[in-house]
């Protein structure tokens, strides 16, 4: 399993405008192949930080996300939305269990 944690920023009161935006991604990035969980969350303590969540079953499976059409669309709002920051970690997981 492939686990991708980490953050980015998005501008000041930017949030509202990026909503819809991030929904989207969200629908079509869950409902691709290989996608076991794609979550976004909004920073209890400072709203411009958003915290990312994904797992894929393989590295192909997030190749192919990544070079999906719904990525690209969500990379071009970037500019408008002042995303910026970027903190991402791949993790290979090679077991997971339940607490």
């Amino acid at each position: 399993m492939i686990v991708i944690t980490g953050t980015v920023r998005i501008g000041e009161g930017k949030l509202e405008a990026a909503r819809p935006v991030m929904e989207k991604v969200l629908r079509l990035s869950r409902a691709e192949k290989g996608c076991i969980s794609y979550a976004y969350a909004v920073d209890v303590l400072d709203p411009t930080l958003i915290r990312i969540s994904e797992e894929w079953e393989s590295l192909e499976d997030l190749k192919a996300h990544a070079a999906s059409a719904h990525v690209a669309e969500w990379r071009t709002h970037w500019p408008d939305l002042d995303i910026g920051d970027r903190d991402l970690k791949l993790h290979t997981v090679s077991e997971s269990k339940a607490l």
